[in-house]
């Protein structure tokens, strides 16, 4: 298709699909001549992927241009290519910032055995973490343990269901489904408070349990 047709079918301004051709977070199309080249499923699936990431993930130019990078190029070893993706979506973690993680490492051990005790993840819940805290919903063990009991779960459920093949579709996949499905996980848990509420009556859900 002509890069008419593929604004056309994305949705996508011309502008800025020349500008990601120009920074390279778009593939160049098939040149058929001087002046035309042509651009294909994969093109269509690229934007739409940038879109998600942008629009959806509320993810900088940066931290898109780092995921397209892992998924065009991705390392021999699958974990840390997804670590590197995982990291650049929000909430932000300075790439020299290192433990002590103490909050995060009690409800990691929950969780499971391999965990990696640098990555941006244990950052990331370190913070939430505290944020709890500082506001007297620090979290218990009892809250821990069910909550790691069903995270698992879901992390076994989606390693189940990646794409065999090739590492960047799988890559690709990963980062899709951490980006754009956390939110459908927290919109869901809000409305099983909902049905919890309604279930046990106007004073039968604590008080923190609308987080």
């Amino acid at each position: 298709m002509r890069i008419s047709e593929l604004v056309e079918r994305t949705g996508v301004p011309l502008a800025t699909v020349k500008y990601y051709l120009r920074e390279g977070l778009l593939p160049p199309g098939r040149a058929v001549g001087a002046k035309l080249s042509l651009y294909g499923e994969e093109h269509v699936r690229r934007l739409a992927l940038i879109r998600a990431l942008r629009d959806t993930a509320n993810l900088p130019l940066a931290g898109v241009r780092t995921v397209v990078a892992v998924i065009d190029e991705p390392s021999p070893d699958p974990v840390a290519s997804l670590g590197r993706a995982v990291a650049a979506l929000p909430p932000a973690v300075a790439d020299d910032r290192r433990g002590p993680y103490p909050r995060a490492e009690a409800v990691a051990r929950e969780i499971g055995e391999h965990i990696d005790p640098g990555s941006a993840a244990m950052a990331q819940l370190e913070d939430a973490l505290a944020a709890a805290e500082s506001v007297g919903l620090g979290i218990s063990p009892e809250r821990a343990r069910c909550y790691a009991r069903h995270v698992h779960a879901m992390a076994e459920f989606d390693a189940a269901h990646v794409p065999a093949g090739e590492s960047g579709r799988a890559i690709e996949h990963v980062v899709l489904g951490t980006a754009l499905y956390e939110p459908v996980i927290a919109a869901m848990r809000r409305l099983a408070h909902q049905d919890v509420a309604r279930s046990r009556g106007a004073g039968g859900v604590r008080a923190d349990a609308e987080g």
